[in-house]
């Protein structure tokens, strides 16, 4: 264990001095390339700032309207019959979304319930095992210029309802249903 703590605890040191080091002994100009490296991403951030405002933006006004509860009122007779707890609705609803909506989500659900709850243990479940698909595609077909996404929004919705159901299914079969 004390080997484990230790390749833990140098992990990020070394692959921060490693990768210069390794750079500079195959004759790469280590400083000039990481200030190249710097100014793409600067640009890149830039480029994808406006993506990321709407999305805040709209999960804001969504959260704030009300629409969030309503939605999740109308989908509880399809969830409560799929077995879902009616807790974890909004979090169904914020993930695909928004990562730091969701984990505030999650964070009430574990306030309130406890995290040995199912509640809390289906929600943190819910949350490693789906992605925030809206997020996903805003900021990255945004910062590459797509601006026609096919099938990649409905792929990832269905990603994530198969993330939702697995939680579910994997928190039963390990935990038991709720008490």
């Amino acid at each position: 264990m004390h080997a484990l703590d230790a390749v833990a605890t140098w992990a990020i040191p070394a692959l921060l001095a490693g990768i210069p080091l390794w750079g500079y002994l195959r004759g790469v100009a280590v400083y000039e390339a990481f200030l190249a490296g710097a100014e793409e991403g600067l640009r890149v951030t830039v480029q994808i700032l406006p993506y990321m405002l709407g999305i805040l933006v709209a999960l804001g006004v969504f959260r704030a309207s009300g629409a969030l509860d309503l939605v999740a009122q109308v989908a509880l007779p399809l969830t409560g019959r799929l077995g879902f707890p009616p807790e974890v609705l909004p979090l169904m609803l914020i993930r695909p979304l928004s990562g730091s909506g969701s984990l505030a989500a999650v964070a009430d659900l574990l306030r309130a319930h406890g995290p040995d709850s199912f509640v809390g243990r289906l929600a943190s479940v819910m949350q490693g095992s789906t992605d925030t698909t809206f997020y996903v595609l805003s900021v990255y077909f945004g910062s590459v210029g797509v601006k026609k996404p096919r099938y990649a929004l409905w792929s990832g919705l269905c990603g994530d309802a198969a993330g939702f159901v697995a939680a579910l299914w994997a928190c039963r079969w390990f935990y038991g249903g709720p008490p």
